[in-house]
């Protein structure tokens, strides 16, 4: 069936750049997104983020007419709801942080006004399992006048289906074309329904499940790479203590035809990795108990580094006589969750910057060649140059093994490299 019009709900990092594909292919797209700031920036042919090839593709689809923003839903062939998917607020009772499907229900209950027999709809959000059944009963309960998979099956009048993202951050626009996609419909039709509508772009094989098993697939996909940068961080702990270089050890290690151990490093963010096997521990709490572990030596990483700091800061104290680190500035090299990117989102390498800013009172400085301003999160750090903070701190801590930071080296104070580029 041909789809001539793509609506996008949610035009943040995912989101956008879907739209901006669907676009490219001539097809005419709507974005949705409750920011007016957002709206007006895309509508201008301009992107609110960063991404390599982002904004060239933007300024094209809009300036030929595929491509505009709204702030309310508007008719559509294809809905495809990009929105966040984070927790709650946590409280001391909350072993497993609680899921806020809020931002899905919301864009589900606003495009069911304007749905109309034969549409499709897709969950694209990171979601725990049961979430795309969850959305079909919530569009449903806003229109009694069509049917949905859930009660009318195949015959259905709209097609639900869920089809995560796998993309990475600074290569997404390729990935979207060119990786595999899972794709799971509520029924057969669904999912056939919602590979028609893939099919506009991508060029890697849709796989047809059922919308459990895409749920489920992509919250694996990250507990899979969680618990082995567990094993990671873990080593990185145990051999700190027995005085052994944890990188050269991983690369001996893997010298094993059958053993990849992957790399360790402050911790893990971002807003898959650090938040997906969460979801699988609240539908399943007593049996994902390694799942859980991995999050919990996860977590604890940045603590640890912070632990780092503060012996680094002693040690200066007492070889230089000092009666409190006024005078000791700190240098934190990177800021964001991954390499050479801007998104600080579940980052802990902002995470550690944010606590050293609370208990050092010395300067902070902070190197992040990707933002051009800082969060007021960091609020009191000072944002600088990678040859300021070389030539101004005392203690030298690499966070993110960003391109800038792997050709320079402290020459002179305390180093900590969590990312094992400086050793």
């Amino acid at each position: 069936m041909p789809y001539n019009c793509i609506s996008i709900i949610g035009l943040g990092y995912i989101g956008l750049p879907t739209a901006a594909v669907f676009a490219s292919r001539n097809k005419q797209v709507v974005g949705v997104d409750i920011s007016q700031h957002v709206v007006d920036t895309i509508n201008a042919g301009k992107v609110q983020i960063v991404e390599p090839g982002l904004e060239l593709m933007v300024e094209k689809a809009v300036n030929k007419g595929f491509l505009r923003a709204v702030i309310a839903p508007e008719p559509a062939d294809v809905f495809l709801i990009a929105v966040p998917s984070p927790f709650l607020a946590r409280t001391s009772n909350d072993l497993i942080p609680k899921p806020d499907l809020s931002y899905i229900e919301s864009a589900a209950r606003a495009i069911a006004k304007v749905l109309k027999k034969g549409d499709v709809v897709i969950l694209e959000s990171t979601s725990p399992v049961g979430t795309t059944e969850k959305m079909a009963e919530w569009i449903s309960e806003e229109r009694s006048d069509l049917t949905f998979p859930q009660t009318h099956g195949a015959q259905s009048d709209i097609r639900i289906a869920y089809c995560p993202e796998r993309v990475l951050p600074g290569n997404i626009i390729s990935e979207l074309i060119e990786n595999d996609r899972v794709i799971g419909g509520m029924t057969e039709s669904c999912s056939k329904a919602a590979i028609d509508a893939y099919r506009v772009f991508v060029k890697g094989n849709c796989v047809k499940t059922n919308s459990r098993t895409a749920e489920m697939t992509k919250l694996t996909e990250n507990a899979s790479r969680d618990v082995g940068i567990a094993l990671a961080n873990e080593l990185s702990i145990i051999c700190d203590s027995l005085d052994i270089d944890v990188w050269e050890l991983i690369s001996l290690a893997n010298l094993h035809p059958r053993v990849s151990i992957l790399q360790p490093g402050p911790g893990v963010g971002g807003h898959c990795i650090a938040v997906d096997p969460w979801f699988i521990a609240s539908k399943s709490p007593d049996d994902a108990n390694l799942i859980k572990e991995a999050r919990i030596i996860n977590d604890k990483k940045p603590f640890w580094v912070l632990e780092k700091v503060n012996l680094s800061i002693e040690k200066i104290m007492l070889i230089n006589s000092l009666e409190n680190s006024t005078d000791i500035s700190i240098a934190c090299y990177g800021l964001a969750f991954k390499p050479n990117i801007d998104d600080l989102r579940q980052s802990p390498a902002t995470l550690i910057a944010k606590e050293i800013i609370k208990f050092h009172t010395g300067s902070v400085l902070l190197i992040e060649p990707n933002i051009d301003e800082l969060p007021l999160e960091l609020k009191g750090g000072e944002l600088c140059g990678l040859s300021e903070g070389l030539a101004r701190a005392d203690i030298h801590l690499l966070l993110v093994d960003h391109n800038e930071f792997k050709d320079v080296r402290p020459s002179c104070g305390e180093v900590i490299d969590t990312r094992g580029i400086w050793r």
